[in-house]
């Protein structure tokens, strides 16, 4: 179903209990299954992905759906087979055109016996019988997904010789990675990263209780939304200053569109200033944080600034190839959009029609639907499939209303 999107002004005021992380979420369920779920989990994502992985964790069938979740995809196959446990993993049509050799060529490395049942490299799986991974040393290319990495990282330390991980080239997505380790350390891991190599010890986790953060990915929507605004000052309950999340460079990135940050004691207060230099950012680098790739390019183009962005090329293998969708749906509303290779450059346009109701296709992406959103501050759009947020913030319609947005189905 489709929905229509308008503001009746350009001013905000609201006060938002943001979403909890689902980034984070998803990697203490893998190391609360590794420990037999004998710890709680407070304040759990209440994403879609977040509850396909808690189900599927449960779930004692031999074949197991992970529909449009990719990191579920990844972490599920590492896990079940560090577990030795027999059984196929599936996924969406989307899915099974989403890579997975390199985390199955690793884990076969490793002592694992998974086989592909269609297209050699990609899902659906089977993960069958093999002997107790026993780990060791592996390589891997810096340039691969982040995932990959988590997935083998959180389950290494019940590998007997623990896991070695040596990068070929420079390292992209690393405070994805990061974040990984640091959970790990929470949970009494021992876990080092010098230079291109990772290096875990086979040491058991600790039964701690953890605290989801908010999540910084959805606070960019609201970086966006203050931004294309005129007056704003929005509340966000739940973040921290000193986060475990490569996404709170939103901070800074946001800086240079006029959006200051307090950090206060309850979370964060963003505010709009007048302050923007459209003459100093002429390339920005996503690789460390790739999922503020289309909110920030959304926003720039809307602003009509002259922008390069890199580091983009893991996009092409997410829900959708990002960089095309974003580029066909700016483009159809009116802005100056081309492509290098992976670059994805934004040029000065006439700009689009302040009336004009704009249509924009989600090609099955969160991402897609909520970096535009914010687009109806400027003039109504209508978001073609706006359940596709239930992935990863299932409130973002009704937050959306609490500051003055009218939804109309």
């Amino acid at each position: 179903m489709s929905i229509l999107v308008s503001h009746s002004s350009k001013n905000i005021n609201v006060s938002i209990n943001l979403t909890t992380s689902k980034s984070e979420s998803n990697r203490v369920l893998i190391i609360q299954s590794i420990l037999n779920n004998c710890f709680e989990i407070n304040n759990l994502s209440n994403a879609d992905d977040t509850k396909t992985l808690v189900e599927l964790l449960k779930s004692k069938r031999t074949v197991l759906d992970v529909g449009h979740a990719g990191t579920t995809m990844r972490f599920l196959t590492a896990f079940f087979a560090s577990q030795q446990r027999e059984v196929t993993i599936t996924g969406s049509e989307r899915m099974q055109q989403r890579p997975i050799k390199i985390l199955v060529e690793a884990l076969n490395q490793l002592g694992s016996n998974i086989s592909y049942l269609k297209k050699d490299g990609f899902p659906p799986i089977k993960i069958n019988k093999s002997e107790k991974l026993i780990g060791g040393e592996i390589g891997l290319d810096g340039s691969v997904s982040s995932q990959y990495i988590s997935a083998l990282l959180l389950v290494a330390p019940t590998f007997k010789n623990g896991l070695t991980i040596n990068f070929k080239g420079k390292v992209v997505s690393k405070p994805y990675i990061m974040m990984t380790i640091n959970i790990m350390r929470y949970f009494g891991a021992d876990v080092t990263w010098q230079g291109n190599k990772i290096i875990v010890k086979n040491t058991a986790y600790q039964p701690i209780n953890f605290i989801v953060e908010a999540d910084w990915s959805a606070a960019s929507y609201w970086y966006s939304i203050a931004a294309l605004s005129e007056n704003a000052c929005i509340e966000i309950i739940g973040l921290k200053e000193n986060s475990l999340q490569g996404d709170s460079y939103v901070v800074e990135l946001y800086k240079f569109f006029g959006v200051e940050t307090t950090f206060t004691k309850k979370g964060i207060r963003i505010t709009k200033t007048t302050k923007i230099d459209k003459e100093s950012i002429p390339e920005v680098n996503f690789e460390n944080f790739p999922d503020l790739a289309q909110t920030f390019a959304v926003t720039a183009a809307a602003l009509n600034f002259s922008v390069k962005l890199t580091g983009l090329s893991t996009l092409r293998i997410k829900e959708t190839d990002r960089i095309s969708a974003l580029q066909k749906e700016l483009i159809s509303c009116g802005f100056n959009i081309t492509i290098e290779n992976d670059d994805l450059i934004i040029l000065p346009s006439n700009g689009a029609s302040q009336t004009a109701n704009k249509i924009i296709n989600t090609y099955n992406d969160h991402r897609m639907a909520m970096a535009f959103a914010p687009l109806s501050m400027i003039f109504p759009i209508t978001i073609n499939d706006e359940k596709v947020v239930e992935k990863s913030y299932p409130n973002f319609w009704k937050d959306l209303t609490k500051s003055d947005f009218r939804i109309n189905s």
